[in-house]
């Protein structure tokens, strides 16, 4: 495992369970060690030239912009390079390795809690028949839901990711901001963000869109944007033309 993110933290304590680990590395010596001591991996490095030459796959989960850096600095060994990114092609490899392919699992991560990858989605490529294959065999060890996707397809995912996760959570965010100058906890949000979210097992987010904007309740939106400045005023107003334009095809308010 080259990355010891948040991502890299969470691959390798899944695949553990049913895979040997050989090796850890990390720009960081104490979270490569420290991810390797957590499951007991007797290699860890912050070194890219002391590899270990002898796995039968490498995972990179690092930072998208490091990626490249990182494959033109590691030779090709004849073993399976992968990458866990939703947005980098499968052709950053094409020029330095022979078998590669993309490892992607659509989820958030965050190292201090431990993910449960039997429904994470995994999203495959591989540059030839049996690389894809090796892929999505070592997917399946620990997710029930493994797809392929080409690097068009997985920007396109990762596009609905951020809409749907890092979007939303920056909402959520901005609404914790709000309940704080009311003197109230995020907690009382909670109940409305689950039933939002478990609605969508039987409707489409458009079905199930509420709201002011949704009832085209122009009095209740302009008293809102009258209370709120700055980002808030200008994400709400935005958000609140998007939905009016969507659903009744209008740019008012």
């Amino acid at each position: 495992m080259i990355g010891a993110g948040n991502v890299g933290t969470n691959l390798v304590r899944a695949l553990c369970h049913k895979h040997e680990i050989l090796q850890i590395y990390s720009h960081s010596a104490a979270n490569a060690k420290f991810l390797a001591d957590a499951i007991g991996c007797p290699n860890a490095t912050n070194d890219l030239s002391t590899l270990a030459d002898d796995a039968d796959i490498y995972i990179i989960s690092i930072k998208d912009d490091a990626i490249a850096d990182v494959i033109a600095s590691v030779p090709d060994n004849g073993a399976l390079w992968a990458h866990t990114s939703g947005s980098i092609p499968m052709s950053v490899f094409a020029s330095n390795h022979s078998r590669y392919g993309v490892f992607y699992p659509m989820q958030s991560f965050s190292k201090q809690i431990e993910t449960e990858f039997s429904d994470v989605p995994f999203f495959i490529e591989g540059n030839c028949p049996e690389s894809a294959i090796a892929l999505t065999e070592l997917a399946k060890t620990i997710s029930n839901h493994v797809y392929a996707a080409d690097s068009d397809t997985r920007r396109r995912l990762h596009i609905a990711a951020v809409f749907s996760c890092n979007f939303a959570n920056h909402l959520w965010a901005l609404a914790h901001d709000v309940l704080r100058e009311a003197g109230l906890p995020f907690d009382v949000m909670k109940p409305l963000i689950r039933t939002t979210v478990e609605k969508l097992d039987t409707l489409s987010p458009a079905e199930s869109q509420t709201g002011p904007a949704m009832r085209r309740d122009y009095d209740v939106i302009s008293k809102h944007l009258s209370m709120l400045s700055g980002d808030k005023h200008e994400v709400y107003d935005m958000l609140s033309r998007s939905i009016i334009k969507k659903h009744f095809n209008s740019n008012k308010p």
